[in-house]
């Protein structure tokens, strides 16, 4: 086969340097044809995956966190907004890694990683769904979930920040953010299984679009969320006083949040947000300041596990 292997070198913040090479060597042992590609910035890696791809490759591999993920599958899913015929394998190697979580692949253990891409690529890969976000006239993907509210603020302080390193700068970051963070006044519309489209005005924390199940390393926002159901969660916290959001935080990493009554979760296979002076981000990654629109488009990739 010929694969491509995208690598981010700023995985986990240059921690665990060898992880790209590592899959390399893997692949090579193997007997793979393999396209090496290692850039800078992530501008330029997509730009060099985009080319890979157009050349022709197989499959595609990326080692990295969510970051890495997220330009796979926009590399892969483009704008016909059909099914990939290249699959995307993943060795996850980032410092949140949300989307490997949700697939129960190793985290952070190369060989074992490969090993399931090797299984994958024998068993034709898994279908996966994709949310697709339409703003301004353009399109992105997102694999995990997209953030617009508290958590995609805290994103964008941790993200401005060099230390510290890993989830705890994240932790830390929402601890700042809560000193000045006010409730969002948004207006949703929302399209379930059954219905044509119901908007209405909502006052929360934090709206998020979930595929996936966790944000922020392991944060389980949605934690019955399923990436192939062909349905995206809607997840919402009303407005709560600070001491009381603050407890509720420490539950979201078992899940156990999901029974609060400030806590709301609807299945849409559509939905549509609006708020003033809110940013969203996909994947941990920057998308842009609402209106945005999200829809699931099943099977969309297919990932090699």
């Amino acid at each position: 086969m010929r694969i491509a292997v995208a690598i981010n070198p700023r995985a986990s913040f240059g921690s665990r340097t060898y992880a790209g090479a590592q899959t390399v060597d893997y692949f090579r042992a193997a007997g793979g044809d393999i396209v090496e590609l290692r850039e800078a910035g992530f501008a330029e890696l997509a730009s060099a995956v985009e080319r890979a791809l157009a050349d022709g490759v197989d499959a595609l591999v990326v080692v990295g966190g969510d970051g890495m993920v997220h330009l796979g599958v926009n590399a892969l899913a483009g704008s016909a907004g059909t099914a990939s015929t290249v699959p995307l394998g993943i060795v996850p190697n980032g410092t949140g890694n949300d989307f490997a979580r949700t697939l129960g692949l190793p985290l952070n253990d190369v060989a074992a990683a490969c090993r399931r891409i090797t299984g994958g690529i024998a068993s034709g890969g898994r279908p996966v769904d994709l949310g697709r976000i339409t703003a301004d006239g353009g399109c992105r993907w997102f694999a995990g979930v997209l953030s617009a509210g508290f958590d995609a603020a805290v994103n964008d302080r941790a993200n401005a920040w060099r230390w510290p390193r890993g989830k705890a700068r994240y932790n830390l970051a929402m601890l700042r953010e809560l000193v000045v963070f006010r409730s969002i006044e948004y207006t949703v519309t929302d399209y379930t299984e059954t219905d044509d489209g119901d908007t209405w005005h909502q006052g929360a924390m934090l709206i998020s679009v979930a595929n996936g199940q966790s944000i922020g390393g392991g944060m389980r926002i949605t934690p019955d969320a399923l990436p192939d159901d062909g349905l995206l969660d809607l997840f919402i916290v009303r407005p709560l006083p600070r001491i009381r959001f603050l407890a509720v935080f420490p539950k979201v990493f078992s899940g156990r949040h999901t029974g609060h009554p400030a806590v709301e979760i609807r299945r849409v296979r559509k939905v549509r947000l609006s708020a003033r002076n809110v940013v969203a981000y996909a994947d941990g990654e920057r998308i842009g300041p609402l209106p945005l629109t999200v829809d699931v488009v099943p099977g969309a990739v297919r990932i090699l596990a």
